[in-house]
């Protein structure tokens, strides 16, 4: 949930609560209500509609194992499937869910591992960064530091962990990560 969204709410409430201490008392004297209806609340109970077109790639054993083991990592950490859905998308933007060592000249800077993390950035060494679980730990240590990540939009969460020249290019891979997520939470 924003912080917006949370005082607004917050607000509200307040408002609602001041009324029923001042009006408490009178509004009890008063008739009762006639074929009251209960109030609906809308309540989000499914992830977001990834957004935008989306992209699949077909994947290898090795990318298939890497993102079991986000979805182990995930679990670890007691976080949501949504988590591991974010962390997949992250991934498959970030390296195809492959473990990435050193790009050499394919790379302007140090990024490594599934995430592209970068050791001079305060990652992790190179051995962290590259191990699958060490990296998925990481950057969900980054995820639960967004305020409402479990609510916004997937590339919204996943820019503001890494913050990439390419902020909205997580979305194009919900779509597959919430696939995998689905396919494998639960084996």
């Amino acid at each position: 949930m924003n912080t917006i969204f949370r005082k607004s709410m917050l607000s509200i409430a307040g408002l609602a609560f001041a009324g029923g201490v001042f009006a408490g008392p009178i509004a009890a004297h008063a008739a009762p209500a006639v074929d009251a209806k209960p109030a609906t609340v809308a309540v989000q109970t499914t992830a977001p509609k990834p957004q935008g077109d989306q992209s699949h790639i077909d994947l290898n054993d090795e990318q298939t194992a890497n993102a079991k083991a986000i979805i182990a990592a995930t679990k670890k950490a007691g976080l949501p499937e949504r988590a591991a859905v974010i962390s997949i998308a992250t991934s498959l933007q970030e390296s195809k869910l492959e473990n990435l060592g050193h790009l050499g000249d394919m790379n302007d800077h140090d990024s490594l591992g599934l995430f592209q993390q970068r050791p001079s950035s305060g990652w992790g060494t190179p051995e962290q960064i590259t191990d699958p679980e060490y990296s998925t730990t990481a950057f969900l240590k980054g995820l639960k530091q967004v305020d409402g990540w479990q609510d916004m939009p997937l590339t919204d969460a996943a820019q503001t962990v890494q913050v990439s020249a390419y902020p909205d290019a997580y979305a194009q891979w919900e779509q597959q990560a919430t696939d995998l997520v689905a396919h494998n939470w639960n084996s």
